[in-house]
């Protein structure tokens, strides 16, 4: 998935420094999961992993791929006559996936608020979604809200169907890298026919957990060998980049303004996206929380001052950082290229007195 401070492309270098100065154990909290990128790396390893976000749609990836730890059989479902013909050898998701895939598309919220017909009337019509994919994300949002509230899905399967679907979004949105804005031009991808693709259930048999919450609220809550950061780099709060993944995830109709139809976030807001602010909450979060180990991962253009940090932090422990330089891709004003950008990955690493 596009997202700004996905960490896929740099966890397998922190987790070597971090093993290399022998910083391990069995639990770590997620404190900014985002699209789970951590906390599914370690959860493979073997961690009793804990996330939280305050955006919807990233809490809906944490119960699917950390909270949940079984393959779905979609048992109430299945045995419907309208799913059950389909595709009868293949496993359960796939069968649910292929039914999903196959409903006729039908308008709702994101066709009428986010493609160029159902945004005709705009002096400048919206191009997040073809016409078409915009349709299919609607049919199988509604279908899959329909299951839920005629019961029909148990446990984590509500979340594991939406999940695919956030993720399936993202291979087909006309965004350069976030949702703040749409492009002008078609991206090829974004007009391609809409295919749902279903997620990778991952198992490791441990008790984790997912919260929706603003991870500074369940400090007192947190209780673990590592405890992880990842917060906004910078002034530009995170919601505003995601809104039309939180409006999936939440499918609630919600007021919408301005060029690119954002859905208010005033209660989604980070005070880690002002340096004061920021650095007020990490000290707090260094102070309450019950860990081991404290590992902030930043970059060298963070808002938050290098010395700062270091301050922040060695009033709690032995703090040591540790930086490595790698390759972020900037897009340009219009989306359609790139430019290289080398920057350095930070990694705060405090242990508790």
């Amino acid at each position: 998935m596009r997202y700004i401070g996905n960490k896929e492309n740099v966890i397998p270098r922190m987790y070597e420094i971090l093993i290399h100065k022998g910083i391990a154990g069995r639990s770590l909290f997620d404190f900014f999961s985002g699209t789970t990128s951590v906390s599914k790396f370690y959860k493979r390893l073997g961690y009793t992993v804990s996330s939280s976000d305050f955006m919807y749609f990233s809490y809906c990836l944490q119960k699917a791929y950390i909270e949940n730890n079984s393959t779905p059989t979609f048992e109430r479902l299945l045995p419907l006559p309208i799913v059950s013909p389909l595709k009868s050898c293949a496993s359960p998701l796939d069968r649910v996936i292929a039914y999903l895939n196959e409903l006729e598309p039908e308008e709702g919220f994101i066709y009428n608020n986010y493609t160029p017909e159902g945004t005709s009337h705009l002096s400048q019509p919206r191009m997040y979604f073809s016409n078409e994919n915009g349709k299919k994300i609607d049919t199988i949002r509604q279908q899959i809200e329909r299951w839920k509230n005629d019961n029909l899905l148990l446990g984590n399967e509500y979340y594991i169907l939406l999940a695919s679907l956030i993720e399936t979004v993202s291979f087909y949105a006309n965004v350069a890298g976030v949702y703040a804005a749409f492009q002008k031009k078609w991206d090829p991808r974004a007009i391609k026919p809409f295919i749902l693709r279903p997620i990778e259930i991952i198992s490791n048999r441990q008790e984790n957990r997912a919260y929706h919450a603003d991870s500074m609220k369940i400090l007192n809550q947190i209780n673990t060998d590592i405890l992880y950061l990842d917060p906004p780099y910078n002034e530009r709060q995170y919601a505003p980049n995601y809104h039309i993944l939180e409006t999936i995830a939440r499918y609630d109709n919600p007021e919408i303004r301005g060029v690119t139809g954002m859905r208010n976030y005033d209660s989604q807001k980070s005070r880690f996206c002002k340096a004061s602010t920021a650095l007020e909450d990490l000290d707090k979060v260094a102070r309450i929380a019950t860990y081991e180990y404290l590992v902030l991962s930043y970059n060298s253009e963070g808002i938050m001052p290098q010395h700062n940090i270091l301050d922040v932090l060695s009033q709690y422990g032995e703090v040591e950082l540790e930086q490595f330089e790698y390759l972020r891709f900037k897009s340009n004003n219009n989306g359609l290229s790139k430019t290289k950008k080398h920057i350095w990955e930070q990694l705060y690493i405090l242990r508790r007195l």
